[in-house]
């Protein structure tokens, strides 16, 4: 009776909202907001129109003339629909999801889908609730799809491993939409039982399933398609991107801080392709973020590279949210989210405000966030997960000659140089290690390296992927101990060692990944390291952290470093 009564009273509340849009939609009554002599992006005739925007309720119930309680006058201004990022994995700011919130809505972002695969290879599935509570009520719409690959192979050493078990109930919550991308592909196409059931599980659920599968092609990527996969946002080249769109996959057009695709991918956004095609980052650094913006800096690099302005706007928002099936969201429309970025036009899309729900969230000046309550549970979850015994210089002695991996600038991909017997800051030759920091195994992997070009001391890193173990690089074994150490010691983050000091350091205590502090101060720190790190004589065209966060990805050729040594990922076997 009493959960009746309050299904009775939620349903008589909705009708009084309902008819209160009707009566503000027919004129009858005064909106709650009204954007005056506004000129805004039709997305469904691709064109500008012209007239009145009324909000009541936090939906859009008409355009023309009308008055409301609250109005902005436009005049001079374009309206477009909020801009949704595809795919990004928040951990990649370095920040917490309010302060990434704070710094995504004066570009005019007021929708992600994020991927929390980082933070779950750390903490499992109290990762993935901790990231679901740390985005509850911000006012940039943070929706999920569930991480398909924890960890991103077998071969290692991860905080956690997630079966299809473990992220069922998570489908049910109403900002999950799916499964993340589907990094083992080779494990799709060759039919492996776990990485299909998760699949499965989602199309039970009636979920998407994005991709992620560089270069595939032919019959594989028939069969991947097959079992269910959707999107790719992996495409570097024109011709793998039309195979892939041409066979009915989603392309997420990626022009993140790591990989950037949109030049090489312009001649998708032309009326042929556009509907199939989305934007998205992936993973965008403080400095990007602060510098160049988010998606607004897709869509102005686009229009500058030639692009239509309008065929722009709706793949930074329209088609994103018919893929995603936000069906009312990416327009606007009557009975669409009053979700809204004002600029001063559609060449550098400045922009001077941000509605979200009818509600002005950025100003010009200050973006309105309040940050959500969390489990102290979950705090203390992602806060403890450091769980390693002291490294020891002589921890890192190996006196045998090791596998050498060659780092190429630019690029995260590796050559196989053979072996070393010993660092030699002269040739180039540093010792790296990858420490397992979840389980407390005791396991460190040592290699050489050639190409990073450190002269003195050591850098280390907490953000390794995809497991996110301890990783470090250095001239000596004494000064790479006091870097991994360190790291551990203030609970993750990066460092920069010489001599026996400490030169600097980003303390990243959620997760190992992510900074309570502001934007503007994790941007200051960061900087700061790499700075420290080439005044150490780190090579330009290499990312001090970056570059060396993916050096234990075991899923990219040719070698890496895992916690139990060099990793051949072509012969997929260890190095002897």
């Amino acid at each position: 009776m009493d959960q009746s009564k309050t299904r009775a009273e939620r349903i008589a509340l909705k009708l009084k909202k309902k008819q209160h849009m009707v009566r503000v939609a027919m004129g009858e009554e005064k909106a709650d907001v009204v954007l005056k002599n506004a000129a805004y992006v039709n997305v469904f005739s691709n064109e500008i129109c012209h007239g009145d925007i009324a909000v009541a309720e936090g939906l859009v119930v008409g355009m023309g003339e009308y008055d409301g309680l609250t109005e902005y006058d436009m005049t001079g201004k374009i309206v477009a629909p909020g801009f949704i990022d595809a795919h990004i994995h928040l951990e990649s700011s370095l920040v917490t999801p309010g302060e990434f919130a704070r710094a995504v809505l004066p570009h005019g972002t007021t929708t992600v889908i994020c991927d929390p695969h980082e933070i779950a290879n750390v903490c499992g599935v109290k990762g993935i609730e901790y990231m679901l509570e740390a985005t509850q009520g911000l006012p940039v719409d943070m929706h999920f799809m569930l991480p398909s690959c924890v960890p991103a192979a077998p071969v290692d050493e991860s905080g956690a491993e997630l079966s299809w078990r473990d992220i069922n109930a998570y489908f049910d919550h109403p900002r999950v939409l799916g499964l993340a991308e589907m990094m083992n592909y080779p494990g799709v196409i060759s039919g492996d039982a776990a990485t299909i059931e998760k699949i499965v599980v989602s199309q039970a659920h009636h979920k998407k399933i994005d991709g992620h599968a560089p270069g595939l092609s032919g019959k594989q990527l028939n069969a991947y398609m097959s079992a269910g996969v959707y999107s790719d946002h992996e495409c570097a080249d024109m011709q793998n991107a039309l195979e892939k769109l041409r066979k009915g996959q989603f392309i997420m057009i990626r022009e993140g801080t790591a990989a950037q695709n949109l030049e090489t991918l312009m001649g998708l956004l032309v009326p042929q392709y556009a509907s199939r095609c989305m934007f998205c980052t992936d993973d965008k650094h403080p400095q990007d973020l602060l510098r160049k913006g988010h998606i607004d800096y897709i869509a102005r690099k686009a229009v500058h590279l030639g692009a239509d302005p309008i065929l722009t706007i709706k793949a930074a928002t329209h088609y994103a949210a018919r893929y995603f099936l936000l069906n009312n969201k990416g327009a606007i429309s009557p009975g669409y989210l009053a979700d809204f970025c004002v600029m001063d036009d559609l060449h550098d899309f400045h922009v001077r405000m941000v509605f979200k729900r009818g509600k002005l969230v950025w100003d010009g000046e200050h973006a309105h966030v309040s940050q959500p309550d969390i489990d102290p549970s979950l705090t203390r979850a992602v806060h403890d997960t450091f769980h390693l015994p002291l490294i020891t210089p002589d921890m890192l002695k190996i006196p045998e000659p090791l596998p050498l991996i060659g780092m190429i600038k630019g690029q995260i991909i590796t050559r196989n140089l053979g072996h070393a017997a010993t660092a030699d800051t002269a040739n180039d030759i540093l010792k790296m290690a990858v420490a397992e920091r979840h389980r407390n195994t005791g396991h460190i992997g040592v290699c050489y390296v050639k190409g990073y070009g450190l002269k003195a001391g050591a850098v280390a890193t907490s953000i390794a992927h995809d497991s996110h173990n301890l990783i470090a690089v250095g001239a000596n074994d004494a000064d790479i101990a006091l870097a991994m150490n360190h790291v551990a010691r203030i609970g993750g983050g990066m460092a920069v060692v010489q001599n026996g000091r400490v030169t600097a350091e980003l303390p990243l205590p959620i997760a190992g990944l992510i900074s309570e502090a502001p934007l503007q101060q994790v941007n200051a720190q960061l900087e700061a390291c790499v700075m420290q790190a080439r005044s150490q004589g780190v090579s330009e065209g290499i990312d001090p952290f970056m570059t060396l966060s993916f050096m234990s990805l075991p899923v990219i050729p040719a070698l890496r470093l895992l916690t139990k040594g060099a990793f051949d990922v072509e012969k997929w076997a260890y190095v002897q």
